[in-house]
């Protein structure tokens, strides 16, 4: 599944001159995104029959991955260049957390990384954090295919998710 998180109001790759993505995000905080994700994993458990669930968070999606890693929520989560993601939100999670980080990142920078290592550490879950180099926030997504570099770290992105939900999500 696949939701549609922004209800149809996309942040455009090439923003328009006068675009504010903080004007943006007023309109997609928790009250209005959650109770997509509610609907969405509700029909998943209970019309699917999902027993497990994995959550997969990109930029925006991090935090959600981390607000959902409960139990009756999902079970497994992976996140690439997590946005917004507070710090009480990644200290609640009850499950495994895989995340992708990049090492130029305006947003998930190294102190938050650093910051999230620490918090990670004291609980009791799996987790790991991988930290690319050559790219940038947003690479996981969207980066220069024709550079070795970039195009190596989207590809190694993708099968550390499936390697991590081989490992904790199919039981």
């Amino acid at each position: 599944m696949m939701p549609d998180l922004f209800n149809g109001d996309v942040v455009p790759i090439n923003r328009p001159e006068g675009f504010s993505i903080m004007d943006w995000v007023k309109d997609h905080l928790p009250l209005q995104t959650e109770p997509i994700i509610d609907t969405v994993l509700k029909a998943m458990r209970e019309n699917l029959g999902c027993e497990r669930i994995g959550g997969v968070g990109y930029c925006f999606g991090g935090k959600y991955v981390c607000r959902y890693l409960k139990p009756g929520k999902i079970d497994v989560g992976f996140t690439a260049h997590p946005t917004m993601v507070e710090a009480q939100e990644l200290q609640g999670i009850e499950g495994p957390l895989s995340i992708a980080a990049a090492v130029r990142d305006n947003v998930f920078t190294s102190a938050k990384r650093h910051e999230s290592e620490e918090i990670l550490d004291k609980l009791d879950i799996p987790y790991q954090i991988n930290l690319f180099s050559d790219v940038e926030h947003g690479f996981a997504v969207r980066c220069d295919l024709s550079k070795p570099r970039q195009k190596f770290a989207k590809e190694q992105v993708f099968a550390q998710a499936v390697a991590w939900f081989d490992q904790y999500l199919i039981v």
